[in-house]
């Protein structure tokens, strides 16, 4: 699957490659949602200023390569994103946040993803978690395991279904070969160089499928590469996914949204159903119009 452009934040916001959700495949597990930027030279894009929004019925997971950026949420948590840390908000019935790259930082390169919540979690208090996963390394090979279990390396952060989330670097040449939870599906992004999967060649930014049924994955290197490996169980779960929210149903999410509208009336920013975040100075950005056709659930 190949991104395609958005940007991030509003028309004149730094633009992010978006390959999940696309038109042939909404999830991969519980992953929603996939943008990745950079690396990106501040002086040129203005870096990373995303006011308050809103999120429910979802987790936003922050991964970053090089840069800093600065998160503060309606939970109380302020928190500064670094390369090869794990920072995890989990939205839950609701919350608001803001992410801004501060002025010291130069270059911006990373992953902004989503996990959408199941039934039973999905209406829960928000909170936050933080994880800074220690390497594990082999021979032309270094790994980081966010999420779940791989190569011998668990995340202590605890999911709502089972996850699997882990940054892998690999030398020119190099052949990894992966033991994997056979239930699961993956997906692969290739953040940098050419991998092969098997007999499929996966390029810069692509983002490669594979169904559950194989206990083992292999990435081959053709050159120096970086990429995030995710998976999951199928979630089994329709969700219907617009702007930043993740509900069950068209009449759900046009009440998210009315919520949120309603903490912005008269021009004020006040606290609802999505709080206000920590030490917030940057107005909030308004709910763009719904679309005129009946929102459609993903599966």
């Amino acid at each position: 699957m190949t991104p395609r452009d958005v940007p991030l934040g509003g028309p004149r916001a730094m633009t992010v490659r978006r390959t999940l959700p696309q038109r042939e495949r909404s999830l991969i597990g519980a992953w929603c949602f996939l943008d990745h930027y950079g690396p990106d030279d501040v002086a040129d894009t203005g870096g990373m200023t995303v006011a308050p929004h809103p999120h429910t019925g979802l987790q936003t997971v922050s991964w970053l390569f090089t840069g800093e950026v600065e998160h503060r949420d309606s939970a109380g948590h302020h928190a500064v994103v670094r390369p090869g840390e794990l920072n995890l908000m989990t939205a839950g019935h609701g919350i608001s946040h803001s992410e801004v790259s501060p002025a010291s930082v130069r270059t911006l390169h990373g992953a902004q993803l989503w996990v959408a919540l199941p039934a039973d979690a999905r209406d829960g208090a928000p909170r936050f978690d933080h994880y800074a996963p220690p390497a594990v390394q082999g021979e032309g090979w270094t790994a980081r395991v966010f999420l779940g279990s791989l190569l011998g390396s668990t995340s202590p952060v605890p999911t709502a279904t089972p996850l699997l989330g882990a940054e892998l670097v690999l030398t020119a040449g190099t052949e990894v070969h992966l033991d994997v939870d056979a239930s699961y599906e993956h997906g692969v992004l290739v953040d940098t160089g050419v991998v092969s999967l098997g007999e499929v060649e996966v390029e810069e930014h692509e983002l490669a499928y594979l169904p559950p049924g194989s206990q083992r994955l292999s990435v081959d290197a053709h050159e120096d590469a970086r990429v995030l490996l995710l998976g999951g169980p199928p979630f089994g779960e329709p969700i219907v996914m617009w702007w930043n929210f993740v509900g069950r149903s068209h009449e759900e999410v046009v009440a998210f949204r009315e919520d949120w509208m309603a903490q912005l009336e008269a021009g004020a920013y006040a606290d609802g159903r999505f709080g206000v975040p920590t030490g917030n100075t940057l107005a909030p950005i308004p709910a763009p119009a719904l679309p005129n056709a009946r929102l459609r659930e993903r599966r």
